[in-house]
């Protein structure tokens, strides 16, 4: 259902290389390139994750209870997800491990402040 989400970023650049380390044990990629935006993508999974720089012009800010969630298909994916977020100077919000009986998952903030979750979920 959906189709992209985007996040807040004042360092388009330090995004994209954050980006690039962090959704490459998904098999994100580039996707779309915009001079204010980057989109990443994956051939397997239909959603885009956008990072940009505000249209307004103001600085980006991060939503007090706003998070992106990323499906993975296995905890060692969530694990390696995790693990390079925080090699990419990411802050760690909770570190990988089951939450649930079947939700395995990682919490993250990127270096605007943005938090995302890694998780795998089995049919419960």
């Amino acid at each position: 259902m959906i189709g992209y989400t985007t996040i807040g970023t004042n360092d388009l650049e330090r995004a994209r290389a954050f980006y690039d380390a962090v959704l490459a044990p998904l098999g994100g990629r580039r996707t779309l390139s915009y001079q204010r935006s980057q989109y990443y993508g994956s051939p397997s999974r239909g959603a885009m994750l956008g990072i940009t720089l505000p249209f307004d012009g103001e600085p980006a800010t991060t939503g007090n209870g706003v998070m992106v969630a990323l499906s993975s298909p296995s905890p060692a994916e969530v694990d390696a997800v995790h693990a390079a977020a925080m090699a990419a100077g990411g802050v760690c919000e909770g570190p990988p491990g089951q939450r649930m009986d079947n939700f395995y998952g990682a919490y993250f903030r990127d270096l605007d402040g943005n938090k995302l979750c890694i998780f795998q979920m089995s049919p419960g």
